[in-house]
């Protein structure tokens, strides 16, 4: 553990600093910094907590997939099969003349609990086969391939982009645990684009990931259309992220994070999963005349609303109890329940182990847990904060509304039967 200590260290040294921003710690902190990181087990006390009970019941746990797991790694060194992951990390990630980028690479690291960066690929699988061994028998995480970005030529650029899994190594990961799924990315600008979908269907994928403002992708662009009928042949959603991006870092392409430019693929047919309900930020409303800034949520729930995406528009509720969310779009994805059949429960683990960015204390100031609940949640969380995560969500409530039972009903999303 002197390799975690001195992470930790380096972090307390170089400032608390969030993934979206500077912290307002006491509004909303709610102890530790560090991730307890007791993985190993999960005390009987919790199990059996009636809690615990309230939140599993009417439940089939084996309907339930996270589908917006990462796949962190460095690429430094074998990975838990005894294979290179070829994993790629931007340098920006770990050295300090990037200070905000390190400590949040370095919080990463925290939050799932690997101790030597080093060895970071192989420890990663085998923290998370335990966080899933203490989790409810049957879920399943869904892990992410990510794409480099790409110019608008379809090339690879590195120095644009953050980090790089590869859909070989997401697929040899997905069938390394019976816990686990895969889903892969592929870039649309890429010549050998719809080749690489059909490679990811024919090995396991189940969805196709994207982050528009980080690999710069627009998806609103006539070109994409053949990737677009691609994905319905294949039967792939398309999970791709909306709203203000702020964990990976690009500033200059945040236009890309509208929810309304993905009209085209929603047009076509194409499935998507709009990541975090697009909770975050503001966007040029284009379809107005005076394209004045709109908060992503609300052009996000006016995609919601139209009567023609009913059947093809689904949302993720990844990341949307971060501190930087607003309290009142959580307050509307529980009380429009008119949604749920198209919300689907995701973690964006590692992300509840970063332990600043969220608070069951501060979602209880706000009404949306109730005091009594926060001990329990902050006590399952040292031990497995995928279940801190899904808990929380399951217990979160305004007035008589919850996420219906629906919402934690994800499999059937992915799965033709």
């Amino acid at each position: 553990m002197k390799r975690r200590k001195f992470i930790k260290n380096c972090l307390l040294t170089g400032g608390a600093v969030s993934l979206g921003g500077a912290l307002t710690w006491h509004h909303f902190f709610d102890g530790p910094v560090f991730n307890a990181c007791k993985i190993e087990t999960l005390p009987e006390n919790l199990q059996q907590h009636e809690l615990m009970g309230q939140a599993l019941k009417g439940l089939n746990m084996g309907q339930l997939w996270d589908c917006h797991f990462h796949l962190v790694g460095t690429g430094a060194n074998l990975a838990v099969d005894g294979k290179k992951s070829n994993i790629w990390l931007s340098p920006n990630m770990t050295s300090w003349k990037t200070p905000k980028q390190r400590v949040q690479y370095g919080f990463y690291l925290d939050a799932a609990c690997i101790d030597d960066a080093e060895l970071a690929d192989r420890q990663y699988i085998q923290n998370v086969a335990k966080v899933i061994k203490t989790a409810p028998e049957g879920v399943k995480f869904m892990l992410l391939a990510f794409d480099y970005y790409h110019d608008d030529k379809g090339n690879a650029r590195k120095a644009q982009s953050t980090f790089y899994v590869p859909n070989e190594y997401a697929a040899r990961m997905g069938s390394f645990n019976d816990g686990f799924e895969w889903i892969g990315s592929v870039h649309p600008y890429r010549e050998d684009a719809l080749e690489q979908l059909e490679w990811c269907a024919q090995h396991g994928a189940k969805a196709i990931k994207w982050l528009p403002p980080a690999m710069n992708i627009d998806p609103s662009l006539s070109r994409c259309e053949r990737y677009y009928s691609k994905l319905i042949e294949l039967g792939l959603p398309l999970l791709t992220h909306a709203g203000e991006e702020q964990a990976v870092h690009s500033d200059e392409l945040q236009r890309l994070s509208n929810p309304l430019l993905l009209r085209r693929p929603l047009e076509q047919g194409v499935k998507v999963i709009v990541a975090h309900c697009a909770s975050l930020g503001q966007s040029e409303d284009i379809e107005s005349q005076g394209r004045s800034l709109v908060s992503n949520f609300d052009l996000f729930a006016r995609l919601m609303d139209y009567p023609q995406y009913e059947n093809n528009l689904l949302a993720d509720i990844s990341a949307i109890n971060l501190f930087n969310r607003d309290v009142n779009e959580i307050k509307q994805l529980i009380t429009n329940q008119h949604w749920h059949e198209r919300l689907l429960y995701a973690s964006d683990y590692p992300l509840p182990g970063v332990m600043p960015i969220i608070s069951a204390t501060n979602l209880a100031s706000h009404q949306l847990l109730d005091e009594s609940q926060v001990m329990f949640l902050n006590q399952v969380r040292e031990h497995n904060v995928w279940l801190f995560d899904f808990l929380l969500k399951r217990l979160m409530q305004v007035g008589e509304n919850r996420f219906l039972d629906s919402v934690f009903n994800t499999r059937r999303h992915f799965i033709n039967e």
